[in-house]
């Protein structure tokens, strides 16, 4: 493939490249680049959110360059302050290391693990004498990182913006010097840190990386960025019919957007078909990313089998109670809802039923068996069994 072959498959989706011409003149080389995208493992779970990103960095092994995937397990004690309207709380070591855990075996759903190198900055941040820190953070200025709007916003509230966070950028940066990085992709929250990178690397005498901002993916909700503590995104590791349905569940406005950040599919093409029958394909394209063909058509089979002809899904769990119980104790204990907040915020909102009846009290009891319905797609069979 060329170079403006391959330009034109960087391109797709890009909010901006820093620059193009300089992307260019490294393509033009011949030599695999070094591509760097850092996550910091605050959380578990990769969500199609952060697939986005590393679609991108998918394509350019699939051009012949190498990744770094770098985990942040250093700066993840500090927490990216990036967007953020106060400090986030200090992770612990165990859960830090968990969720690295989890990423290691996720990332490798999407990335080729022959042209993947997954490293740790804890490996050079946590040996690095204090001479040489010190003679990092001589390369930033408070005023530089003060000129960031999310800490000019905090300032203005009377809110604290903590030293260590102050670092955060600096650290980022110096992962892209430590790697020799030829690019460094991130989302477009991320553009300050990412150029601060470029300039890092030039202090050290080396050649600047381009910058590559991705959108940031709507969640389901269509307003708010994809995240696991807003409830509204889709986890690559959810099972393939929790996917269709949320898939199905957003606004043709948005997806059309997942069709251009989640899929390789002729936009055009995508437009020619009934809305109805585009989201259908969409859920199958992305199940079958994750899962694969047979799971995604068993997925759509489900979905119709629930909302066309409105049985109940084959898989549905049971739960055996042996006296009556509270609506909200049983939503919770069951895990059909993560927590009494979620179940009572459903109740309020109307989207509980037993046996196809709305139940609108929390208080309400449960002293027979049959099926518990909470939001559009998750059942529970309720079963009586003799007290022990």
């Amino acid at each position: 493939m060329n170079v403006s072959e391959q330009l034109a498959r960087i391109r797709r989706g890009c909010s901006e490249i820093i620059s193009e011409a300089e992307l260019t003149k490294k393509l033009e080389r011949g030599v695999p680049l070094r591509i760097k995208a850092g996550f910091d493992p605050t959380a578990p779970d990769i969500h199609l959110g952060h697939s986005v990103l590393l679609r991108k960095l998918r394509s350019f092994q699939d051009l012949g360059h190498t990744v770094i995937f770098l985990i942040g397990d250093f700066t993840a004690r500090i927490g990216d302050p990036t967007g953020q309207n106060k400090t986030r709380p200090p992770m612990s070591d165990e859960d830090i290391q968990r969720n690295a855990a989890t990423y290691k075996e996720q990332v490798f759903r999407i990335l080729d693990p022959a042209k993947t190198e997954i490293v740790f900055n804890n490996d050079w941040f946590s040996r690095m004498p204090l001479s040489d820190f010190s003679k990092l953070m001589h390369h930033g200025s408070v005023s530089q990182i003060l000129a960031r709007e999310d800490f000019q916003q905090r300032i203005k509230k009377g809110k604290d913006v903590r030293l260590n966070e102050f670092m955060y950028p600096l650290l980022q940066a110096y992962d892209s010097v430590h790697l020799k990085a030829d690019a460094e992709l991130g989302g477009t929250d991320q553009k300050f840190n990412l150029l601060l990178g470029r300039e890092l690397q030039k202090d050290y005498g080396q050649e600047e990386q381009v910058v590559i901002t991705l959108p940031l993916l709507e969640g389901l909700d269509g307003v708010n960025k994809m995240s696991k503590s807003l409830g509204n995104y889709i986890g690559i590791n959810e099972s393939p019919s929790e996917i269709f349905g949320k898939v199905m569940s957003i606004s043709d406005e948005l997806m059309f957007r997942y069709y251009e950040l989640l899929t390789e599919e002729d936009l055009t093409a995508v437009r020619s078909l009934h809305p109805k029958e585009a989201k259908e394909n969409l859920a199958r394209i992305i199940i079958s990313q994750y899962h694969g063909s047979l799971q995604a058509q068993k997925a759509q089979d489900e979905f119709n089998k629930v909302f066309k002809d409105k049985e109940i899904p084959s898989d549905t769990p049971e739960y055996k109670i042996s006296a009556s119980i509270r609506i909200l104790d049983l939503l919770a204990a069951s895990g059909l809802c993560g927590s009494k907040n979620e179940a009572r915020r459903l109740i309020q909102q109307g989207a509980v039923s037993f046996n196809e009846e709305k139940l609108k009290d929390e208080n309400s009891l449960i002293q027979a068996g049959g099926i518990l319905k909470a939001g559009s797609r998750r059942f529970l069979k309720v079963v009586i069994v003799p007290p022990p």
